[in-house]
């Protein structure tokens, strides 16, 4: 592997953070809020949204199955949502904030019990 991380420890961290199954992912990718946050690349997709479709992918493969750059992006993921988690602004409008939809867009749902 090139990376020393653990394969065991990074699936149960990216288990940890990415709380929403493929199919709901999928349906949130689809909406205008998923859409209309994050940086967007040259072909107008956020670099969040274009994560989220690979989450879907990732939690589709079975676990053998799984490659070094899949292992690379599931380490990626759990990052992300660790260090967006603790930016969480006030709550009085989390529900509909643009801090929780790009959470949402990497497989993360703050208002979803864990």
């Amino acid at each position: 592997m090139a990376h020393d991380e653990d394969p065991d420890t990074t699936r149960r961290e990216f288990g940890e953070v990415v709380n929403m199954t493929a199919a709901e992912l999928e349906r949130w990718l689809e909406t205008d809020e998923s859409q209309s946050v994050g940086q967007k690349d040259g072909d107008g997709e956020s670099t969040g949204h274009a994560a989220g479709r690979r989450i879907v992918e990732l939690l589709r493969t079975k676990k053998s199955d799984l490659t070094d750059d899949d292992l690379a992006h599931m380490r990626k993921v759990h990052g992300y949502v660790a260090r967006h988690l603790a930016q969480q602004p006030g709550k009085e409008d989390v529900e509909t904030s643009r801090w929780r939809y790009s959470l949402m867009n990497w497989g993360h749902d703050p208002l979803k019990e864990s």
